[in-house]
């Protein structure tokens, strides 16, 4: 039986066991068997005794029964002191043990749009750099507690104004297609206005309109009022990108996230008008990242790769003959 010994007057070589001193703990912290009970998923009774055997052990009494009432005595508190230092010990020990021996991990959250199109397509520069290091990609649009959730990183998308961190990348938005769709004679997609002959490709979100994710250019361009010859709606953004790829409408492009889709011509912006949408890519580090190194590597790796992305070239419009230049939004935009 793993225990240790302490001296008593009958038998100066009795084992301390430690399932009675983890009982003891949580009796003494909660002043009750009932509570300790119901902690350590033993009855009320099962406390009681396995007390009484470690006051027998010990050979004094460590509580006062009182009337629905516990007291430690002063060899409890003695006792109560060195048992939460001991268990926080092998609590400290076992922790290093675990890291020692853990595969080294990170754990990054973020939304869809952003793990498929600009995080996933760099990944293997960071994990040829970091063999040993397993990364975690936790794709969705909740905004997970980093104080609650076992995230190392986060890469929030949120309005500039309020972004909690360190500033990744704002963002731009544009009307992007399949380069087929600019060769449609009988459909002519030139200038904005045109747009009333295709296929909208947008996001179906709950208690919004139709075209919130357009809203930002349409009221850039005064288009508020256009009315596109077809709808698709999609639940996942990539889903709307798949669909412009394939040429079946128009879908609101989102920079620089689609950057390489435009430079491998997969899309092309018909319209030389991009809009600051006014939001923006934030990296956040969980408080217990500070003890992790390669969270920290991760997050300094996402900031290296957006320069890299910001000094290539930026992707030229497939037609100029909308002169608009890159606008911030008006206030209502925002």
């Amino acid at each position: 039986m793993i225990g240790m010994h302490a001296g008593n007057a009958k038998n100066p070589q009795r084992t301390l066991r430690l399932d009675l001193l983890h009982t003891f703990e949580a009796a003494a912290r909660r002043l009750s068997f009932t509570l300790a009970g119901e902690e350590l998923f033993l009855s009320q009774s099962a406390v009681s005794r396995q007390i009484q055997l470690l006051e027998e052990s010990v050979g004094v009494p460590l509580f006062e029964r009182r009337h629905r009432a516990l007291a430690l005595t002063e060899a409890g508190r003695i006792m109560q002191r060195a048992v939460q230092d001991s268990l926080e010990r092998l609590r400290d020990a076992a922790a290093r043990v675990r890291a020692a021996t853990a595969p080294r991990q990170v754990t990054v959250t973020c939304t869809p749009g952003f793990a498929s199109f600009w995080l996933i397509p760099r990944l293997p520069r960071f994990t040829a750099g970091h063999p040993q290091v397993d990364v975690r990609i936790s794709a969705t649009l909740d905004m997970v507690d980093l104080a609650r959730g076992s995230v190392d990183v986060a890469v929030r998308f949120v309005p500039c104004a309020s972004g909690e961190g360190s500033a990744l990348f704002e963002e731009e938005v544009q009307p992007m297609c399949a380069p087929g769709l600019l060769r449609d004679r009988r459909r002519p997609l030139r200038e904005p206005a045109d747009l009333e002959h295709h296929t909208l490709l947008t996001i179906e979100m709950r208690d919004a309109p139709l075209t919130v994710d357009w809203e930002p250019w349409l009221q850039l361009m005064g288009l508020e009022g256009v009315h596109m010859a077809h709808t698709m709606r999609f639940t996942q953004y990539s889903e709307a990108v798949a669909a412009a790829v394939a040429g079946q409408g128009v879908v609101i492009g989102r920079l620089p996230l689609l950057a390489d889709l435009l430079r491998r011509k997969d899309l092309v912006t018909p319209f030389r008008s991009g809009a600051a949408s006014r939001r923006g890519y934030f990296v956040a580090l969980a408080a217990e990242a500070a003890h992790n190194p390669d969270a920290q590597d991760f997050a300094r790796w996402l900031h290296a790769e957006a320069e890299l992305a910001r000094a290539a070239p930026a992707p030229a419009p497939a037609s100029r003959r909308s002169a608009r230049s890159r606008a911030p939004l008006p206030p209502s935009a925002r």
